[in-house]
């Protein structure tokens, strides 16, 4: 009984425990040992914070209630799977309750298509982890074309970024004995051809960036020891990483390297003869893929070139040559305008795939080459929600378009030659829809911008203030918020609808700037200096729905993860009296030592470098920094992971316990594994959910 009463006295007091740590003293910040991701006192500090949170909410009627409807809605029979194309057949990781951790299983295209399919199994993942004694989470499989059987699988050992590389045999369906393999690692590896790989790895001591990412890449031939393979290309160890990629040119190849000094800059190379020759593009620009011998190219900023300005958010088609001598031609395949926002750009053999977004609601158009050049065609799909293209088939150029919205189930079209959109299946609902509506408004933010959000709710709710309302938002890294069943850019299947709207709780997703729901610049209105302007959006809506009468203060909850869990973290210093409870899910929180703590370092293009004078701006919101003695805060609830190797578990750790020493309303939740996404299973998802939507309906009614 000793050991539990002290292991909450630890979480209670947390100043005590920071003095006697042995991990780091420090006067200014006595939290700093919980930096110590597994260390035996960090992890001795989460246990008891689970408990206590377990004690508060998991014995509650509400919690099992939420948990049961939440576990039933991810782990529906029919739901939609998210699929890949690979030759002519049909893969797909299947969980369900007998299989948390997932079967990855594949029928042919064919059969799916006539919702008649006879699926096979490839991988099954609880079985792998039960026989290796580890936690494996599926990462994906990458084939060699055209054959297809030569494939490389990867598994992360709980959750994380990082994760091994092993061969696997797509026909007989098992791993390569001696084949290629790869430790653990933030890597990145392409084929070559059968015998070779390009892999860009952890190669030892000195072969990674400041965040974490391999800078060198190598070519690594079959039956030789990774220390043997050839270096070919290498960044500097400030960059974020080196990529490299070999696309099929016609009938050669192209080899493309990649030096990604910032987050959101750039230099291509092309491997030519052995050598690393630099393509002319603009920093910002990405190289998408290739198509009839271009380059299929994206701009993020305007582009002034041979007296022609190509217009940011456009997508251009370039020979390769013309990048390297600067001679040549540039075609205008698409671009951004206000009404309407070009928001992915996909090749399909001999045709593109092109979304745009008009106000936040997707549409989609196929172009194809005729004679009088590049012909788009709008494909009748519904456009009140989100479209992702779901899959593409190399083969015949045919594709899968998912289609949802928030209370419309994900639905799976195919879009042959005919252009022609054929229901291939939808997922019946998780929550009753049959009384909500989905509305779209526009905030004025303190500059005067125009900001949508919408709202999502029973067609009968009063507008007396009073209705418990919950806004998501992520407002960064140009993630745009669309229209979707799971409520968030997370794969929840409708759980929200059960856990809150068919309790009477009203929904909101808010599109602020930092996102790119209208374009390039509605990202980089927010970046750096201006990251004010996503806060001042954020509370221009919370505002907004004040106005309309829809909530109050008392009554309003707010989400946010990563990037969002920093949104909600800063207006919650900024503005306390705006919020009834709050949900902060895998944040960043402490932006003084945010970039240095694990990827960190690779996102100062968008926040700016605390150890320099970047900190005169970041310092005026980082909530950790500004977590004020006496200040009283809405109840806040912390989700994250112990193997998140992408935003560190110290900065929830420490913003909990600092909030709690200061005698504020603090639940925690940290799951052993998961990684960034903060569960692995729809068990443990089911859990995260339960508890922070049993916290918001025990403060906001």
């Amino acid at each position: 009984m000793l050991r539990p009463i002290l292991l909450g006295l630890a979480f209670a007091l947390i100043t005590l425990s920071a003095t006697q740590s042995a991990v780091a003293k420090d006067v200014q910040d006595p939290c700093l040992w919980l930096e110590d991701i597994d260390g035996e006192q960090s992890m001795d500090w989460v246990r008891a914070a689970n408990a206590e949170t377990d004690k508060r909410l998991s014995n509650d009627a509400l919690y099992r209630e939420i948990y049961a409807d939440a576990l039933s809605a991810l782990n529906t029979k029919d739901k939609l799977p998210k699929i890949s194309v690979i030759g002519d057949l049909v893969y797909t990781l299947k969980k369900d309750a007998d299989h948390p951790r997932g079967v990855y299983q594949r029928t042919s295209l064919n059969d799916f298509k006539s919702a008649n399919e006879k699926w096979e199994t490839v991988l099954d993942i609880d079985a792998m982890s039960e026989k290796d004694n580890i936690k494996w989470v599926f990462h994906g499989m990458d084939c060699l074309k055209p054959e297809n059987q030569k494939c490389l699988v990867y598994l992360s050992p709980g959750g994380g970024d990082a994760h091994e590389m092993k061969e696997f045999n797509a026909k007989t369906l098992k791993f390569v004995d001696n084949g290629f393999s790869l430790p653990a690692a933030k890597m990145q590896v392409s084929w070559m051809d059968e015998d070779h790989l390009f892999v860009a790895t952890d190669f030892g001591a000195g072969s990674q960036t400041d965040s974490g990412y391999a800078r060198r890449i190598k070519i690594w031939q079959r039956a030789t020891k990774l220390d043997q393979a050839k270096q070919i290309f290498e960044v500097s160890k400030q960059s974020v990483f080196a990529g490299v990629t070999r696309y099929k040119n016609k009938d050669q190849n192209v080899d493309l390297l990649a030096d990604v000094p910032t987050y959101w800059t750039r230099s291509y190379h092309q491997l030519i003869d052995g050598k690393a020759v630099s393509l002319r593009l603009p920093e910002t620009a990405i190289i998408l893929d290739m198509i009839a011998g271009n380059y299929l190219v994206s701009l993020k900023e305007d582009w002034s070139v041979n007296d022609q300005v190509y217009g940011q958010g456009s997508a251009l088609l370039i020979p390769p040559s013309t990048l390297v001598d600067g001679k040549g031609s540039i075609v205008l395949l698409v671009e951004s305008k206000p009404s309407a926002i070009v928001e992915n750009v996909m090749v399909a053999k001999d045709s593109i795939i092109v979304t745009v977004l008009e106000d936040v609601k997707s549409k989609v158009y196929r172009y194809s080459k005729t004679k009088d050049g590049w012909q788009s065609d709008l494909i009748d799909l519904p456009h009140a929600g989100q479209i992702v293209i779901a899959a593409i088939s190399d083969t015949t150029g045919d594709f899968f378009a998912r289609y949802e919205g928030f209370i419309t189930p994900p639905t799976l079209y195919a879009v042959g030659k005919s252009l022609i959109p054929t229901l291939v299946r939808q997922q019946s609902a998780t929550f009753d829809a049959s009384n909500l509506s989905v509305n779209q408004f526009f905030a004025e933010s303190l500059d005067g911008t125009r900001v949508p959000y919408f709202v999502v709710m029973n067609q009968n709710t009063k507008l007396d203030g009073t209705n418990p309302t919950h806004i998501f938002a992520y407002g960064g890294f140009r993630v745009s918020l669309t229209p979707s069943y799971s409520g968030s850019y997370e794969d929840l299947n409708g759980v929200y609808g059960k856990a809150w709207l068919e309790r009477g709780g009203v929904y909101v997703i808010a599109n602020i700037r930092g996102g790119a729901e209208y374009g390039p610049s509605w990202h980089a209105a927010a970046l750096l200096e201006n990251r004010h302007k996503a806060f001042e959006d954020f509370e221009a809506i919370a505002e907004d729905l004040f106005k309309r009468k829809i909530t109050s203060a008392k009554h309003l909850g707010i989400e946010g993860r990563s990037n969002g869990g920093l949104l909600v973290g800063a207006t919650m210093v900024r503005r306390p009296e705006l919020y009834g409870a709050i949900i902060c899910g895998v944040p960043l929180l402490d932006m003084k030592r945010y970039s240095k703590l694990l990827a960190g370092a690779s996102w100062m293009a968008e926040y700016g470098d605390p150890d320099t004078d970047d900190w005169s701006f970041i310092k005026q919101y980082s909530p950790y920094q500004n977590l004020k003695k006496g200040q009283s805060y809405p109840p806040i609830f912390f989700f994250t992971s112990t193997k998140d190797d992408r935003v560190h578990p110290g900065h929830a750790r420490k913003m909990a316990a600092k909030m709690k020493a200061s005698g504020n309303q603090v639940d925690y939740y940290e799951n052993v594994e998961g990684g960034h996404k903060g569960s692995a299973t729809a068990e443990q998802t089911a859990k995260r959910v339960a508890l922070s939507f049993t916290h918001l309906w025990k403060h906001l009614q």
